[in-house]
């Protein structure tokens, strides 16, 4: 018997009203959902689909009863993706009694704010944090995601430059961060086993630096046929402008740090031929479809980077509470385990580490101002 979270979800959805209140109730008898992330700050652009993506789920849950007679109460907290602001939003969630949190965003975030849900028993979905030790450590096993791990992506880095674009001298860059320098550590570790090529650069700068020439001309004395970075946007941005400037023309390979159209809107003409990673494309899933339409619905524009696997995650742990019919971490752990759930992602359930089973990375480029998969 399919669960009434997933059951006329794509029918539902759609019809969403387009006044979609924050906060479902005050009252006691609630399910509390926090959502956690940057929004605000340069890495807005990043977690604020992930709140929409929660008012959409929560508003079409409660619109249909709620879960097992209670209605969910959204506790959104902004940690401006910095691992410092996280724990005090963490602390300030758990304070407020929040059952579940969708989020954090980036992985350094999430890492710090990871003990203190561990200590209070609550479960963590992040749609974006991609950093392997959060789920291969076996320190956090209140953590799970909707999104496949850094070694993951960076072996799809790796094997598009090896390949389908045969480069032979890398330049690996990063921006020193958990996400960053921990897929660019992978990315240079895939390279040196490969045999068939090398890492002629491995370096790391500074987030938020205005200039980056110095990098730059490291990158052209190495005489590197193409770049794979390690980190966030904003520095991506600044790092292709500057290259362009100076004529370097080489691939410029990226991951899901990048691939958001605040890189393409910020980068302009000197974004054309960048080259990210994300989440393979769902296009073709009807409850993808349904949530992209019911976005466009409700905020007349398309969503930005990892709604749907925000709004995957959102329905996965709502399901699992549905299924355990409490919000208690082992009944949790053990539904989102055992029980495949319909989402925007495609069926998914979750392995023992916290991982979802039946995601993946796709290459993409930007063509023509917006980013295309590479087949």
């Amino acid at each position: 018997m399919k669960s009434i979270i997933v059951k006329k979800l794509l029918a539902a959805t759609v019809g969403l009203a387009l006044a979609i209140p924050t906060v479902a109730s005050a009252a006691d008898d609630t399910i509390k959902l926090g959502v956690a992330g940057a929004h605000s700050g340069d890495l807005a652009s990043y977690g604020l689909p992930t709140v929409n993506a929660a008012k959409l789920v929560v508003a079409d849950i409660n619109a249909r009863g709620g879960i097992n007679g209670k209605k969910v109460e959204l506790l959104v907290e902004d940690d401006v993706c910095k691992p410092e602001v996280a724990t005090n939003t963490a602390t300030k969630l758990v304070s407020s009694g929040v059952d579940v949190v969708l989020g954090h965003i980036c992985s350094g975030a999430t890492k710090a704010a990871l003990p203190i849900y561990k200590n209070a028993g609550v479960a963590v979905m992040s749609p974006s944090a991609t950093n392997p030790e959060l789920t291969q450590s076996g320190d956090y096993p209140n953590f799970f995601r909707t999104i496949a791990s850094d070694d993951a992506q960076a072996r799809t880095q790796v094997d598009f430059a090896l390949d389908i674009r045969n480069l032979k001298k890398i330049a690996v860059v990063h921006d020193k961060g958990d996400y960053g320098k921990g897929l660019a550590e992978f990315a240079k570790q895939f390279i040196e086993k490969s045999g068939k090529a090398e890492v002629v650069l491995f370096e790391g700068v500074t987030p938020g630096a205005v200039d980056y020439s110095a990098v730059v001309q490291k990158i052209k004395r190495s005489g590197a046929d193409g770049v794979i970075y390690g980190g966030y946007h904003p520095e991506a941005s600044k790092i292709v402008t500057q290259m362009r400037k100076k004529r370097i023309k080489i691939d410029f390979i990226s991951g899901d740090g990048v691939k958001d159209d605040t890189f393409i809107k910020v980068a302009g003409k000197n974004a054309e031929g960048v080259y990210a990673t994300g989440a393979k494309d769902n296009s073709t899933n009807p409850l993808y479809t349904a949530a992209i339409e019911a976005h466009k619905k409700a905020y007349g524009e398309d969503p930005g980077a990892f709604y749907d696997s925000a709004h995957a995650g959102a329905v996965a742990l709502l399901n699992a509470i549905e299924k355990a019919g409490s919000t208690d971490l082992a009944a949790v752990t053990k539904a989102l385990q055992d029980n495949e759930v319909a989402t925007a992602v495609g069926k998914i359930h979750f392995d023992k580490n916290g991982d979802a089973v039946g995601v993946g990375f796709a290459v993409y480029q930007v063509q023509n101002g917006q980013y295309v998969e590479v087949k």
